[in-house]
């Protein structure tokens, strides 16, 4: 029977690993949502990579039943929501589903980067949160300093945490409890205009694209005519459901409800992120607040590990499109690699993502090149976007580029502030802004970044740096003003775009010269000599050089006059200049990303 009044829609905000969907499991086997003989861990991570990982890709919605203390039962809808920056789109169109959220601190680990960044949103969105300090049971936990940390955060004290252990499921009762007695049901009316929030799409080969809702007024069931607001098309509803955890199908979805629309909708690029649902017949005048088209940030190139697996590839993207629409892609030819496509992406742990799809779920080996950002480029008074080197206009051209910059917030044990800083502000481009207490021993470091830098290797020499400690999050703020060149890699005189890249005008001697250096350590020897060089304002600036094996053609040579042995030298060397000239020179996949490795001690 529908009641407004027992329906909860919650979030769980949570650093990666802090344990946010082990809570999840816990609470499914507390509800009985799940059959025990059904039941497995990290029930919503179907993906072995999310395994594997211990991160949310995908976020999953849940709807549970809870018998509570006061003898009511309540539907519990939880809206999982992936971690990390790259998603934080996602996360943002989640948390506008909700009215609660439970804040997730691992009790050993402490308030860090991603935490605060989504606790910010949720407060954005006037959520209820519900703090709760998770892995109680560690030995390394310290309760009180987290205590102190998430009163810092959101002026919580020691009266409104919830101490629990989602391993154990200790304090999993109480948070459930909480979450009724402080998050306020939905509010809306089923007799208004229809009104629901798009907060994920997913493409089924059975029913087309499943469209993930939360209904803020009015009802919606099979047979109504629908309208997406931002691009004005009409459907006809096909199915209504819950996730219950799987698709579940039911009569009709009413105001603060969640569930799922099939509508026949072929494309997931239609359904978008963010976009209001209602009525074709009697629609609403304003759409719901926050819509945007989620924007890719990272761009590369990818081919197939060999170029007559190209149709495989593309038939392969074509399916991780109709699940993803956050992706985009073109077709791009290289001299170098042959035919394949550029790709953009949200950021770079959601290229990796895709990568790893492609070959694990297609079989498809793929060669990826080292990633750019979007570039703004003013050409003869139009401005222009560039993504791609290969694409960059001539030097006497542009009047000026412009480049995406960040807000970068990083959370670190006051003894690492100084290195960090410095590692920012000098290797980095970095400009630091300002630093904020963040509990005993720890501060956070705010900085202004341009988005490019902190692409490559920074992550990794962050943790470094910090010994693991740190943690980091950043928020695109804009485009800025920026002295970029376009560095030209020639390997054997050859032109070779997919090498190319696009540095600051102060780091293209010191990056050309450590990439051609990385690229004569990753190419094999051949017959003949190799020339790697890297051009900027039309001239070589850095070159380094694959020696030849070395065939001692005198071996054999015991005497005789020295003649012949001048010879038998000339002849070689002819025929080895002849060889370069004719030489294909074989280029392994990881020279091409080269430019990642800068800085590698090992070779």
């Amino acid at each position: 029977m529908y009641d407004n009044d027992l329906i909860r829609n919650i979030s769980i905000i949570a650093h990666i690993d802090h344990g946010k969907t082990t809570l999840v499991d816990r609470i499914l086997d507390i509800t009985h949502t799940v059959e025990s003989r059904k039941m497995k861990e990290q029930f919503l991570d179907q993906m072995d990579l999310e395994r594997e990982r211990g991160i949310t890709i995908k976020a999953k919605p849940l709807k549970i039943l809870y018998h509570a203390k006061n003898k009511k039962e309540y539907e519990i809808n939880i809206i999982d929501t992936p971690g990390h920056v790259d998603f934080s789109y996602e996360v943002s169109r989640s948390l506008a589903a909700c009215e609660g959220a439970i804040l997730l601190v691992d009790a050993s680990q402490g308030v860090e980067a991603q935490t605060v960044s989504n606790t910010y949103l949720a407060i954005e969105n006037d959520l209820e949160i519900i703090p709760v300090i998770n892995k109680i049971d560690m030995p390394n936990a310290n309760i009180e300093e987290t205590i102190s940390e998430i009163e810092d955060l959101v002026g919580l004290g020691e009266n409104d945490c919830i101490n629990a252990s989602a391993k154990t499921g200790e304090g999993v009762v109480e948070i459930l409890e909480e979450v009724i007695k402080k998050v306020p049901s939905p509010g809306g009316k089923k007799e208004k205009k229809l009104k629901a929030l798009i907060f994920d799409a997913v493409y089924n080969k059975y029913k087309g694209v499943v469209i993930h809702t939360r209904v803020f007024d009015g009802s919606i069931k099979a047979g109504d005519k629908i309208r997406l607001l931002s691009t004005k098309e009409d459907y006809e509803v096909l199915e209504v459901g819950i996730f219950n955890p799987g698709l579940f199908e039911v009569e009709e979805l009413n105001a603060g409800e969640v569930g799922y629309i099939v509508a026949g909708i072929k494309d997931v690029s239609s359904a978008n992120i963010g976009d209001t649902i209602t009525n074709s017949s009697d629609p609403v005048d304003t759409p719901l607040p926050g819509y945007k088209k989620a924007k890719p940030m990272v761009y590369a190139g990818i081919f197939p590990g060999m170029p007559e697996y190209y149709d495989e590839l593309r038939k392969a993207i074509e399916k991780l499109v109709l699940n993803d629409a956050s992706i985009t892609y073109t077709p791009e030819n290289s001299p170098a690699l042959g035919f394949g496509f550029r790709m953009g992406f949200l950021g770079v742990l959601h290229m990796e993502i895709i990568q790893e799809r492609l070959e694990r779920e297609y079989d498809i080996a793929c060669i990826l090149t080292a990633p750019n950002v979007v570039f703004k480029i003013n050409v003869g008074g139009n401005e222009v976007e560039i993504n791609n080197p290969a694409d960059f206009p001539e030097e006497a051209d542009i009047k000026y580029i412009m480049e995406p910059f960040v807000d970068l917030s990083i959370i670190t044990p006051s003894e690492y502030m100084g290195n960090l800083i410095n590692f920012i502000t000098s290797e980095k481009r970095g400009e630091f802004k300002e630093v904020e207490n963040a509990g005993k021993n720890r501060v956070v470091l705010k900085f202004k970044a341009p988005l490019a830098e902190i692409m490559f290797d920074f992550f990794d020499k962050m943790k470094a740096i910090s010994r693991g400690y740190a943690s980091m999050d950043y928020e695109i703020i804009g485009y800025e003003k920026s002295d970029m060149v376009k560095v030209t890699i020639y390997i054997n005189h050859e032109k070779v775009d997919s090498l190319s890249f696009i540095v600051h005008r102060e780091k293209e001697y010191a990056v050309s010269k450590q990439l051609v250096d990385k690229l004569k350590d990753l190419i094999p020897k051949h017959q003949f000599e190799i020339p790697i060089q890297a051009q900027a304002h039309g001239r070589f600036i850095a070159r380094s050089t694959i020696k030849a094996f070395r065939k001692d053609v005198l071996a054999k040579c015991y005497g005789g006059d020295v003649t012949r042995k001048m010879k038998l030298l000339k002849k070689q060397k002819e025929g080895k200049k002849r060889m370069r000239t004719i030489g294909q020179v074989e280029i392994p996949q990881n020279a091409f990303l080269a430019l990642l490795k800068i800085g590698d001690t090992d070779k």
